[in-house]
C-alpha cells in the first residue's frame, strides 16, 4: 500500500515551515506526501520537492480550478483555454515539485452551478480540454486524476459512473480519476460496489472519513473498501485527505465549521496505523 498524506491539513502553500511536517509524516511511517498546488512558482515548488526527497518521501499533487474564469465545461473557448493555461501551470508545478500524479476536481470551478445537470456539450469540452492536458502531462511524465466531487460542490461530474465515462472519453493511459471514500460515501448508492467494475479507471484514491476528519473514526466502510482496492489489485497511490479550522480560508471552503479531531497528531498518526492494519488484515 503506498500511503501519502495531503498537506492541506496543514497549508495551501508550500515552504520551509512544513519540513518538520514532513520529517514527522516520514517518522510516522508515510511513503509520501500530497502537495496542494494553489498558488506559487515552479521554482518554488522544485525546492519544496527537494524537501521532500531529502526526507525519503515521495509525492503527488492536488489542484482546483481557481474561478469562473478557469473553466472546462464553458461554451467559451477563451474560459476553457485559460483553464488550459492553468491546468499547464499546475503540471510545470507538478513536475518542479516531483508529484507522479495531479489530482483533483480540476474540471470546473467548486461551487459554480448551472441549476440544471451538466448538458452533453459540456461534458464534452471537458473530454476534449483534458484531452489537450493530457498530451502536455505525458511530455512531463505526469499522470493525471481528475475527481468526481458530491452535488454541493459541483455538478460536471459527481458519481464514480460520470467519472469512468470521461476517462473513456479521453482514452489515455496517463488519465484516470480520482475515487474519494468522502465523495463516494454522499453521492454512490453503493460506495463500495463501484470500486471493482470501475477499477481500471482510477487511478489515484483520497481516504477521508465521512466528516472529513480522522480515518477509522467516522463510518466509512473501511474494510470492504479497501479489500475491493486489494483484491482488484490497485497498486496507485492511497492518499489521506483530512481537514481542520486552522486555515479559515480553507475552512470556509470545505465548509469546516467545528474541530473534526482533537488534534492534528490523531488524524495523521491514528489514520496511518488504522489503514495500515486494516489494509495488510484483508
Amino acid at each position: 500500500m503506498l500511503l501519502g498524506f495531503n498537506l492541506l491539513l496543514w497549508s495551501t502553500s508550500v515552504g520551509d515551515d512544513l519540513i518538520p511536517v514532513l520529517k514527522e509524516l516520514k517518522e510516522t511511517g508515510y511513503d509520501g506526501v500530497e502537495v496542494p498546488l494553489f498558488d506559487g512558482t515552479p521554482e518554488d515548488f522544485a525546492a519544496f520537492g527537494q524537501a521532500i526527497r531529502n526526507e525519503g518521501l515521495r509525492a503527488t499533487a492536488v489542484t482546483i480550478m481557481p474561478d469562473a474564469a478557469h473553466d472546462c465545461t464553458s461554451t467559451n473557448p477563451a474560459v476553457r483555454d485559460a483553464a488550459f493555461d492553468h491546468l499547464k501551470w499546475a503540471l510545470d508545478c507538478s513536475q518542479a515539485v516531483g508529484a507522479e500524479v495531479l489530482a483533483g476536481p480540476f474540471h470546473q470551478p467548486l461551487g459554480l452551478f448551472s441549476g440544471e445537470p451538466p448538458t452533453a456539450d459540456e461534458l464534452a469540452n471537458v473530454a476534449a480540454t483534458h484531452k489537450r492536458v493530457v498530451r502536455y502531462a505525458q511530455d512531463l511524465g505526469v499522470g493525471l486524476a481528475v475527481e468526481p466531487v458530491n452535488r454541493f460542490e459541483c455538478y460536471a461530474l459527481t458519481t464514480v459512473a460520470d467519472a469512468a465515462e470521461l476517462v473513456r472519453a479521453v482514452d489515455s493511459r496517463s488519465y484516470g480519476f480520482l475515487y474519494d471514500t468522502f465523495h463516494a460515501n454522499i453521492e454512490e448508492k453503493d460506495p463500495v460496489g463501484v470500486i471493482g467494475p470501475n477499477l481500471a479507471a482510477i487511478s489515484h484514491v483520497h481516504l477521508s472519513e465521512n466528516d472529513r476528519g480522522t480515518p477509522g473514526k467516522g463510518h466509512v466502510p473501511w474494510e470492504p473498501t479497501l479489500k475491493a482496492l486489494k483484491d482488484g489489485g490497485y497498486e496507485g497511490w492511497c492518499v489521506i485527505e483530512a481537514f481542520g479550522r486552522a486555515l479559515p480560508a480553507l475552512a470556509a471552503a470545505t465548509r469546516v465549521w467545528r474541530d473534526l479531531s482533537p488534534r492534528r497528531e490523531e488524524v495523521y498518526r491514528f489514520g496511518h496505523d488504522f489503514l495500515r492494519e486494516t489494509w495488510a488484515s484483508q
